[in-house]
C-alpha cells in the first residue's frame, strides 16, 4: 500500500497576523472582500491568501489586484505583511467558495477558523485559515 504524506510550509503566527491585518486594511480601505482566507494548495505545496471580491467580476480581475497593490504599499511597513505575489484574487462565485460555504459562514465581521483536513462534497482541504466567509 502506497501513502502520501504532505509536506508543507507551516502556517505562521506571522502569517496568521498579517492575514488579519489585510483583511482589516481592505475594509478600511472599502475593498470589498466577502472572503479571505489562507489556504494551502497541496499541488503546489505553498500557502496562498486567498480574497473573493465582487469588483473581480464587476471591474475586472486586473483592476481588483491593482487595488489591492496600492493598499499593501501604502500601509507596508517591511514587516507582518502580505506581498501581493502570495495573493489569489477570485470571484465570490468561484468553485472554492462556493465549497467552502457549505461548510463555514462567518458573517461580515473577522474570524479565526483553522479549518484542516475536512472533507466537503468529496472534496479534501488540506488546511485553511479562514477570517471571512459570507
Amino acid at each position: 500500500m502506497v501513502t502520501e504524506t504532505v509536506v508543507k510550509e507551516a502556517l505562521s503566527k506571522d502569517m496568521i497576523d498579517a492575514g488579519e491585518r489585510l483583511t482589516r486594511l481592505l475594509d478600511d480601505n472599502n475593498f470589498s472582500a466577502s472572503a479571505s482566507f489562507w489556504f494551502f494548495n497541496v499541488e503546489s505545496g505553498a500557502w496562498r491568501y486567498m480574497i473573493a471580491s465582487p469588483e473581480v467580476d464587476s471591474k475586472g480581475v486586473k483592476n481588483a489586484y491593482k487595488k489591492v497593490q496600492k493598499i499593501i504599499t501604502k500601509y507596508s511597513n517591511g514587516n507582518g505583511t502580505i506581498h501581493l505575489k502570495d495573493v489569489t484574487l477570485i470571484s465570490p462565485m468561484d468553485p472554492l467558495i462556493t465549497l467552502l460555504k457549505l461548510a463555514v459562514r462567518t458573517g461580515n465581521g473577522i474570524s479565526g477558523i483553522r479549518f484542516s483536513k475536512n472533507l466537503i462534497n468529496g472534496v479534501l482541504i488540506e488546511d485553511a485559515y479562514i477570517y471571512r466567509l459570507t
